[in-house]
């Protein structure tokens, strides 16, 4: 084969290269537009794949080009949002404000996203049932840890930079960020079930509110003697 045959049938493929994986992102896209759509109105339990590559305009065997299964399209729709919540999450995040006046901030934005994109939120439903929605590769798995490890991160450092500048007392930013994380996912989680609104008594943005004016007060820094 000549070298001037063989340069043209590399120059080929790499052109050919492009398109195809526009392509593919394409009918990613739009199978994780159709599976939200879907999802979102069903639930998950009986939500149709059927229905799903119908209005993506793919054929069923397509989606598993892309997701081994059910739970993991789940995931992968859910997730796209949350690499937006992360975005939106270091923006609310401002160097000229007190530690204790960013947290209540970023409470505030905690606050406001979740509830107003209840869906969403069942991203953290999703890793803690995989007996209902089913196992979950160790990918799928890996990219919910790592999406909540950046956003405690952004939490940690606020805590980090409150204990450097003796807002708050010693501790260890990181289980801190954790805790909190873990109080605010509790009392979102409440607003699903009647009975917990009930036994919670006040509305949730005020018992939200109340509950981070509490631990602000268990994180500050003992007044000099």
């Amino acid at each position: 084969m000549s070298s001037e045959r063989r340069g043209d049938e590399v120059e080929s493929t790499e052109a050919v290269r492009p398109r195809r994986e526009a392509k593919k992102a394409l009918h990613r896209r739009r199978i994780l537009e159709a599976a939200r759509e879907v999802f979102f109105r069903d639930g998950f339990v009986a939500a149709n794949l059927d229905e799903v590559a119908q209005r993506a305009d793919v054929a069923k065997g397509t989606l598993y080009r892309y997701f081994d299964n059910k739970a993991e399209l789940y995931v992968a729709v859910l997730a796209h949002n949350g690499e937006i919540f992360e975005e939106k999450l270091r923006g609310s995040v401002d160097p000229a404000l007190s530690p204790e006046d960013q947290i209540r901030r970023t409470a505030h934005f905690y606050f406001e996203h979740w509830t107003t994109n209840t869906e969403y939120f069942q991203i953290f439903w999703a890793l803690e049932n995989q007996a209902v929605i089913g196992d979950l590769s160790d990918d799928a798995v890996e990219e919910i840890t790592k999406l909540w490890e950046n956003c405690l991160r952004v939490l940690a450092g606020i805590i980090e930079r409150g204990v450097a500048q003796g807002a708050f007392a010693p501790c260890d930013p990181w289980e801190v960020a954790n805790f909190l994380w873990t109080v605010a996912n509790g009392m979102i989680q409440s607003e699903h079930a009647a009975a917990r609104r009930r036994i919670r008594r006040r509305p949730l943005a005020e018992s939200f509110e109340n509950a981070v004016e509490l631990l602000l007060r268990g994180l500050a820094a003992p007044a000099p003697s």
